[in-house]
């Protein structure tokens, strides 16, 4: 049987917020397109393009800015390169002119108002958010696309069924957990050592290690942002900013330049449980609110639950004297593995499963990868990630104004929180007397998502989103 190969870099994305479904792989799916057109030597064909948004992409895509997405995708702006600052104005741009480069080469008419469409009542079949590509070209042929976003940035096409490589032959072929743990059994291996072993498949060691450096260097720089703006979120919902106030008390007011400084400042604070705690929040709420504005930041293993790993990882570092190469590696390498095992038996889509498949699974994999950097075994890694998901089962998604602010940004608060402690539970227990595995807790994750109601699977159709009285701008 062909098993479904998942990278570290398919699970850790550097892309741009609010929303790993919503906004990067929308994005994603415009640059696809793109290339699919320039394979057939089309692009300079094009007279016009339209976007079709479907489910919950239509219902929530102007809160998490999905046709911002398209239309940079279609100008061939890279996610992971492109400048954050220059979206506003690009975008306004194309809004004033009426004007889109498409790929960044072909000027054709487009119009934002009327060439995307909202289709709130529409729905395809296969997901949730599903979104359509239809082309004309200048001899009047017609051409469409469709895709589907299914969670944190990843990206099919009508009629495909796999989301990773099946032609990468890895060492350990993993679908569960289970698995997982009898290659660690045969082998003596790690599952941080295991992981790596497997991404050999795709690249050299040293190109891994260099990327994943790389992905913890980009949420540093997110936390450390996050912590230094202040203001209000935009969107509408008027959410003020509050990272930046909490350390500047948590510091008394004092102003470090680097984040090597800042983070020994933090550590000369001592680590009584109230001081840590605050510090965890903070991390998690810095990374959320630059997700909320449109900030870089890394799917892990989606946009809107980016926080909680940077912010366990961040406390590791700060409190467990964690500060090294080595331990960076192993804890991104493990909660990688986690996250891909339930992308593959359940979702990571809020669209398809609500909140729990977003920060249940962040926690989940951070709570894993705490656990193994801080010596556990590789029964205790996965009796961590079991204990952080079973007490995030049945978490709806619910955003207020479609907007990933309320209650997504505190949420990773929480679910940072409840990774530290699932780790710490594993790290005192015995995993032989545990009741209930990993695997149980990934399918009963995927069975609450297929009994979930869909107002609570990210359409602001019920829950919070309709309790809360909030009265947004006009688009």
């Amino acid at each position: 049987m062909a098993h479904e190969a998942i990278s570290v870099f398919d699970i850790f994305k550097i892309g741009v917020g609010p929303s790993s479904s919503h906004t990067l792989g929308p994005w994603r799916a415009a640059l696809r397109f793109l290339q699919t057109l320039s394979d057939h030597h089309q692009l300079h064909q094009v007279a016009q393009v339209r976007v079709l948004l479907y489910g919950s992409l239509a219902k929530t895509g102007i809160g998490h800015g999905t046709g911002i997405a398209v239309q940079l995708g279609l100008c061939g702006d890279d996610p992971v390169t492109f400048d954050v600052n220059q979206i506003t104005p690009k975008i306004q741009e194309m809004q004033r002119r009426r004007k889109m480069s498409l790929a960044g080469q072909y000027e054709i008419d487009f119009n934002p108002d009327t060439d995307v469409e909202f289709l709130m009542d529409e729905s395809l079949p296969f997901h949730p958010n599903a979104l359509t590509f239809l082309v004309s070209l200048h001899n009047g042929e017609q051409h469409a696309a469709t895709y589907y976003s299914i969670g944190g940035g990843f990206v099919v096409q009508e009629g495909e069924h796999k989301t990773g490589s099946t032609s990468v032959d890895l060492p350990f072929p993993i679908d569960t957990a289970r698995q997982l743990l009898q290659w660690c059994i045969k082998t003596g291996l790690s599952i941080s050592e295991l992981v790596m072993e497997n991404e050999h498949a795709w690249r050299p060691e040293a190109e891994t290690r260099a990327g994943i450096l790389r992905i913890w260097q980009v949420m540093k720089e997110c936390i450390y942002r996050g912590v230094h703006t202040a203001g209000e979120l935009p969107g509408g919902l008027k959410v003020a900013r509050r990272a930046a106030a909490l350390n500047k008390r948590l510091l008394n007011g004092r102003n470090y330049h680097d984040f090597d400084s800042w983070l020994a400042a933090i550590r000369e604070g001592g680590n009584h449980f109230g001081y840590t705690l605050d510090w965890v929040s903070c991390f998690a709420l810095a990374v959320n609110e630059e997700n909320a504005s449109f900030g870089r930041v890394v799917t892990a293993p989606t946009n809107g639950a980016a926080g909680v790993i940077p912010a366990v990882l961040a406390y590791f570092i700060t409190f467990c004297d964690g500060y090294a190469a080595e331990k960076i590696l192993q804890f991104i390498l493990t909660a990688s593995e986690v996250g891909s095992i339930f992308k593959k038996r359940s979702t990571i889509s809020a669209a398809m499963g609500g909140c729990q498949a977003e920060i249940g699974v962040s926690s989940a994999m951070a709570a894993a990868a705490l656990t193994e950097v801080s010596g556990g075994s590789q029964r205790q890694v996965l009796m961590a990630a079991e204990i952080a998901m079973e007490h995030h089962l049945g978490l709806t998604c619910d955003p207020i104004g479609g907007l990933v602010q309320i209650p997504c940004i505190e949420r990773n608060t929480m679910g940072a929180i409840k990774a530290i402690t699932a780790s710490q539970l594993a790290l005192q227990s015995n995993p032989d007397l545990a009741k209930v595995s990993l695997d149980a807790v990934v399918k009963t994750m995927w069975e609450t998502a297929l009994d979930m109601n869909s107002k609570y699977k990210e359409t602001s159709d019920g829950g919070l989103a309709t309790n809360i009285p909030i009265s947004l701008p006009e688009c």
